[in-house]
């Protein structure tokens, strides 16, 4: 396991001891975030880009750690930093939504390049070759995957610690996943990232130093989606697609719901507002500290229902797939159920 945990804890110290060094950058360069809205819970001016540390750990690390370097790695990495430039410039002085949309489009296309692309999803009832050839689908659908990947991080980036905690339990969980399948290297990518994401998280969990910003957020969310790729798509496991939305369910959901919200309000989905779920489990009582750990709770959870389902027979899948389904399904219509009987009370 030496091959796991060492990339692991030296990606861990790089973005620890790197994070007050971008904190001061950043405070230097203006990239700093003030409270003007309610919809911020801040109370005071906060350091962005702290992303930036956990981005210099993890191509570090992966230089160090990776090996041979090819195409494929030469493309993620250079996808990234396109990522983390755009998130850095966007920390400064905010971007318009089309031109991060644009720069995710290209790293998305720099990964196709690079052969790193989804190309079948598996089918657990197909008992003659079980999966689905995408063939000239295979780009758009790659593209769809990264760039929604990518920002699914940054729509739950709204309290302390969550992002990043979520990023590395996700990153754990595709670990795993990965070592099953035997990809060694992306296995060990995945140590990486959650490495680094754990490394930032003691300067960012409640009371925060510094928040990832954007250069952060977008980072973690297009290496997961590199990774989920690589290590759980390629394979041909019993609903393989089913693994990277399970380990990335509470940002897949959250970002759903949020757009499928915005819509049915006729807003721009990329408006912000405070109907996530951090927002409501804040509304409920809950501190900051409470809230993120319950969604770590259910992050671990999911995450193990994810490696359980990569080992697991078709029957047994879809039975556990069933069974989170429709506890999510329970959960969303007593939330709808409860919410329509509190806005009956303030009409009456």
């Amino acid at each position: 396991m030496d091959k796991y945990y060492i990339p692991f804890f030296i990606a861990v110290a790089i973005a620890y001891l790197a994070t007050p060094l971008v904190r001061w950058f950043a405070i230097k360069v203006g990239a700093v975030d003030v409270p003007k809205d309610d919809r911020r819970i801040h109370k005071k001016p906060m350091p962005l880009m702290g992303g930036l540390a956990i981005y210099i750990a993890t191509i570090i690390s992966m230089i160090i750690y990776i090996d041979p370097i090819d195409k494929g790695i030469i493309s993620i990495m250079v996808g990234a930093t396109i990522i983390v430039i755009t998130g850095v410039i966007d920390d400064i002085k905010p971007l318009s939504a089309k031109v991060k949309f644009l720069a995710q489009i290209v790293a998305a296309f720099i990964l196709v390049w690079g052969d790193i692309r989804i190309e079948f999803i598996s089918n657990p009832f197909d008992k003659v070759d079980g999966m689905l050839i995408l063939g000239a689908l295979s780009t758009p659908i790659t593209i769809f995957w990264v760039v929604g990947i990518t920002n699914t991080l940054n729509f739950i980036d709204g309290v302390d610690g969550l992002a990043a905690g979520v990023g590395s339990i996700a990153s754990m969980s595709l670990l795993f996943v990965a070592s099953i399948n035997g990809y060694t290297s992306v296995a060990i990518m995945s140590a990486i990232i959650a490495g680094s994401a754990f490394g930032f998280l003691p300067h960012n969990f409640n009371p925060a130093k510094i928040f990832m910003g954007d250069t952060g957020a977008l980072f973690l969310g297009y290496m997961l989606s590199v990774i989920a790729i690589k290590g759980v798509m390629k394979s041909v496991a019993a609903i393989g697609i089913a693994i990277p939305i399970l380990v990335l369910g509470i940002p897949i959901f959250d970002t759903t719901f949020a757009i499928i919200r915005r819509v049915i309000n006729k807003k721009p989905i990329y408006e912000a507002d405070k109907g996530h779920l951090h927002h409501r489990l804040l509304k409920r009582g809950l501190s900051q500290k409470q809230t993120v750990l319950v969604l770590y709770t259910i992050s671990v959870f999911l995450g193990v229902s994810a490696v359980i389902l990569t080992d697991a027979k078709p029957s047994t899948a879809v039975m556990i797939l069933g069974g989170i389904f429709s506890v999510s399904i329970l959960a969303a219509a007593r939330k709808r159920i409860v919410a329509g009987k509190k806005a009956k009370e303030r009409n009456k």
